[in-house]
């Protein structure tokens, strides 16, 4: 039995509360369905939308329902959680960063929407953990992406221009390749948040 999602602290309501569950058959899942959660979470985050449904698309590679994903944390107990598969630590980072005290890991699992917030988030810290002066070998998105996937550390050094290794480099081709899929769902949004930078792969 899926839980009811829970409000997120400090806010009362989630960005885009109620997103529905994802469906249990394998290969339905469309993150699309998040696009309006996704928009708000960006916009209070400070993040490009774009960027965040990019990112969802990314981690599409799995079927994401709360039971399979219970089935899938019984067989590897770390495993990542939520439409946006984020770990226990990243998790655990933002959770203090960002006063999420009442909330939970298991949470991201069977809160679509919560779990779309906390990757905003997460991208925001990211940003704001970027070093000022950036190699121009990867766009500003990019690198953020990378640091979603790669972890903090690792984006800060291709930020200086060290050369990502072969799981960072598919995840970011995979990237450009959802990146136009992502914008045509943030610009059939009903609005887009204020603040929300939209700025492309191939910009800064």
């Amino acid at each position: 039995m899926t839980e009811e999602p829970s409000a997120v602290p400090g806010e009362r309501t989630a960005p885009g509360a109620g997103g529905q569950t994802p469906p249990l058959r394998p290969g339905g899942y469309d993150p699309a369905d998040y696009v309006d959660c996704a928009v708000r979470s960006a916009g209070a985050a400070g993040v490009s939308p774009v960027l965040l449904m990019a990112v969802l698309h990314n981690e599409a590679y799995k079927p994401h329902h709360p039971l399979l994903e219970r089935l899938w944390q019984w067989w590897k107990p770390e495993a990542s959680f939520g439409v946006a598969n984020m770990h226990r630590a990243t998790f655990e980072q933002v959770r203090r960063m960002h006063d999420l005290s009442g909330r939970r890991w298991e949470d991201l699992r069977d809160d679509p929407a919560f779990a779309v917030h906390a990757a905003a988030l997460h991208l925001g810290d990211l940003d704001r953990a970027l070093p000022r002066r950036r190699a121009r070998r990867y766009t500003r998105d990019e690198l953020l992406a990378l640091g979603y996937n790669a972890g903090e550390r690792n984006m800060r050094a291709f930020a200086r221009g060290v050369p990502p290794g072969p799981m960072a480099r598919s995840y970011l081709r995979r990237l450009r390749d959802n990146w136009s899929v992502a914008a045509d769902a943030v610009a059939r949004a009903p609005e887009e948040a204020p603040g929300a930078g939209t700025h492309g792969v191939g910009g800064e």
